[in-house]
């Protein structure tokens, strides 16, 4: 049996979709929010995680690199250091577009590893909403 629990995370962030030819090409930002699901084999004190110091975790995380940042493509330097200058902001890189599916893709497989190494629950599965309209969902 596999027991689940999530915790939801809300952040704002900016980012374009560079060279995608679309109203997302230019800079705007989202509300986002991020519901992500660990799962257990093995219940350790009853609990999947402990709710407050996963949260903890993942917030301190958001609040260092995504909170009221700027994400962008490593291929969009020109424009992070242009906004760096100005706001001084760290800018936030990854590798391809910062789409909803690729911020998601890139939580689950190198961000949460990281934040819960040695942990009994593994991250399964983050659901990002990227608009009231708008999200995507990864699974492992």
């Amino acid at each position: 049996m596999k027991t689940t629990c999530t915790i939801s995370i809300n952040f704002t962030g900016a980012h374009r979709l560079k060279g995608s030819n679309i109203p997302c090409e230019a800079l705007h930002g989202h509300f986002y929010r991020v519901d992500f699901t660990f799962a257990a084999e093995k219940l350790i004190d009853g609990m999947v995680i402990e709710f407050e110091e996963t949260e903890r975790v993942l917030q301190k995380w958001f609040n260092d690199n995504w909170d009221h940042n700027i994400i962008l493509s490593g291929d969009d330097k020109e424009l992070g250091e242009a906004i760096s200058n100005i706001t001084k902001q760290k800018i936030f890189y990854i590798n391809g577009s910062p789409t909803a599916e690729n911020l998601a893709e890139l939580l689950i497989k190198d961000i949460c590893p990281k934040l819960f190494v040695g942990s009994n629950a593994k991250c399964i599965r983050i659901h990002m909403q990227e608009t009231s309209k708008y999200s995507c969902t990864v699974e492992v």
